[in-house]
């Protein structure tokens, strides 16, 4: 396999994962981004933890779907993350869930 062929394989996949995030983000309330990912949820349970001088987060998501061009199955019951970096948690209103017209089908 190429370099070409990696890149655009690579590009492709990116994709096809915008297009389901596209087509699914109207069944979550709640967009979370991590330091390593990108999530979508209906529940989100955000606790800050200290230990020591250092903060940590714990972060639980129910009815969740992750960005991961790598994961086969994106929709997940049940997630439990351990952060030592920032958490971003946006509810999002109906009107967020429309995408640009420009990128619509």
């Amino acid at each position: 396999m190429s370099a070409e062929d990696l890149e655009n394989y690579e590009a492709d996949q990116e994709l096809q994962l915008y297009r389901e995030y596209r087509d699914v983000v109207g069944l979550f309330s709640y967009v979370v981004e991590t330091d390593r990912r990108f999530y979508l949820a209906n529940s989100v349970d955000l606790k800050a933890h200290e230990a020591g001088t250092d903060v940590y987060f714990e972060l639980t998501l129910k009815d969740a779907w992750v960005w991961d061009t790598f994961r086969s199955a994106r929709f997940v019951k049940h997630v439990h993350v351990l952060t030592f970096k920032d958490v971003n948690i946006e509810e999002l209103a109906k009107s967020d869930l429309e995408p640009p017209s420009s990128l619509q089908r």
